[in-house]
């Protein structure tokens, strides 16, 4: 960990090592107290967020120290959700504890690794006034809202084509063509390619009869308060691929059934061209849902259990579209800006995020 720290707030030892030019002294960020976690997605790297954890620094100096996320490398990333989560706390508070002067935490992570991001905050949260494990819970949401992540503030939690619904409901991984007969077989064999991860993803886990993972991960469940986390940040926003996103789909990614999904049309946005679409989601009870009519299938039941509860906090969704490009096919890494050849493409979606960024 102390190899990966530097002067110009963005920490990975994996880019010290790889991409020098990461780490140079570019400016004092000896005062930020605002610690921005950068997780990457399925067969990884810290690498993934090179761009966008420069750009965060050059536009935010002094303010924000940007940790990409260096774990759960490469295969690593197949172990499942839970055990990366595990790794990653491991590495948070790592680092909180090298940098006392942090007052506050927000994420940001792309694809599985914003599932990855949702554990390890169930993991780290604490409620207020809470000094030992067997304290019992505030009872009200407002008393929740008011905890911490690893003893810091939750500001920001942000995901950009994350598989919040998984990926086996009909359409939610594109290259299936929405065919069921594929997106069956790929569920009976998605753990030969992906390990626990893929069983987690389509929703196959039952570990020692428990319910699915992601099922898990929309409630308090004994130590881990996955929704009281969630719901202790200021803001949460999805960024999603509107469509040539061939891994997640749009219903997944912005936390919709198809009926929610909205009519876009081209931005008229000169400074962020591939926003198409902004919408504020306010927080839902249970009462306010209308009923909802839902085929005799598990896995449709499921995902409208996941969406029910997702929607209980509120949500900035951000649709995204890469449509005129002549990369537009591979969408997924471009709402990242995963490699220097994808910055004219993607970069306006970095800036979308550092603009909105509560400090």
């Amino acid at each position: 960990m102390g190899n990966g720290t530097a002067a110009n707030g963005v920490c990975s030892s994996e880019l010290v090592n790889e991409d020098e030019d990461v780490c140079r002294n570019k400016s004092d960020t000896s005062s930020a107290d605002h610690l921005v976690v950068m997780v990457h997605g399925i067969l990884g790297s810290a690498k993934d967020w090179k761009f966008a954890a420069e750009h965060f620094v050059r536009m935010l100096p002094d303010k924000v120290f940007v940790h990409c996320s260096e774990r759960n490398a490469s295969t690593l990333t197949l172990d499942g959700v839970d055990v990366m989560g595990e790794r990653l706390e491991e590495e948070i508070l790592g680092l909180i504890k090298q940098k006392p002067s942090l007052r506050k935490i927000s994420f940001v992570a792309h694809s599985v690794g914003g599932l990855v991001a949702r554990y390890v905050i169930g993991r780290l949260f604490r409620p207020p006034n809470r000094e030992n494990a067997e304290d019992l819970l505030p009872k009200s949401c407002e008393e929740l809202s008011k905890g911490t992540i690893g003893g810091l503030e939750p500001m920001n939690f942000i995901t950009v084509a994350t598989p919040h619904l998984g990926s086996r409901g009909n359409k939610q991984v594109p290259f299936l063509f929405g065919v069921p007969a594929f997106e069956k077989a790929a569920s009976l064999v998605i753990h030969l390619i992906f390990r626990r991860t893929g069983r987690h993803l389509f929703l196959t886990d039952y570990d020692e009869g428990k319910p699915p993972l992601l099922k898990r991960m929309v409630e308090d469940r004994g130590e881990f308060y996955f929704m009281s986390a969630l719901r202790s940040f200021k803001r949460r926003v999805a960024y999603s691929n509107v469509g040539y996103d061939n891994i997640v789909g749009w219903r997944t990614s912005s936390i919709r059934r198809n009926s929610e999904l909205p009519k876009w049309e081209d931005s008229l946005n000169e400074k962020y061209p591939h926003i198409v679409h902004e919408e504020r989601c306010k927080a839902y009870g249970i009462e306010q849902f209308e009923p909802i009519v839902i085929a005799d299938d598990a896995s449709d039941k499921i995902e409208e259990e996941l969406v029910t509860a997702l929607s209980r906090v509120s949500w900035e969704k951000v649709g995204v579209s890469f449509h005129r490009s002549r990369q537009r096919s591979a969408a997924h890494s471009l709402i990242q800006v995963k490699d220097s050849g994808m910055h004219a493409e993607g970069v306006d979606v970095i800036q979308h995020m550092i603009d909105h960024l509560l400090i």
